[in-house]
């Protein structure tokens, strides 16, 4: 019976190699980007295109290469839905605002939006 051939330097030895935690930690502080292109074309014709692009980094290491869009995705962050909520509340009360001034100073603007809003029946 013959035994299967042995590569000695097919893995290193215990300890001398680098392990996976290693890697990911070295490629988390310096960054790898991955980018690619998909495009699929009929008779010289784009129907469709994909741009793929892919960084893995810590979010240390993004911040000083600039990138920080999760900070302002409402989807990703709360604190960018909050203040995605308070910027509309913000313009909401200034159009009420508008809205109850100009009704006091009766001008034909806040009367014809009150009808259009059905508040106030036609004449």
């Amino acid at each position: 019976m013959a035994t299967p051939a042995r590569f000695p330097d097919a893995y290193p030895p215990d300890g001398s190699g680098a392990n996976l935690a290693d890697i990911l930690e070295r490629v988390l502080d310096k960054g790898i980007v991955i980018a690619g292109d998909i495009r699929i074309n009929l008779l010289d014709i784009e129907l469709l295109t994909i741009k793929l692009r892919l960084i893995v980094a810590s979010i240390d290491k993004a911040k000083e290469m600039g990138i920080d869009w999760w900070e302002d995705d409402p989807a990703l962050s709360t604190g960018a839905r909050r203040r995605e909520m308070a910027r509309e509340n913000e313009e909401l009360k200034a159009r009420i605002a508008a809205l109850e001034s100009a009704r006091a100073a009766g001008t034909p603007e806040a009367q014809s939006t009150e009808r259009e809003q059905g508040a106030v029946p036609d004449a």
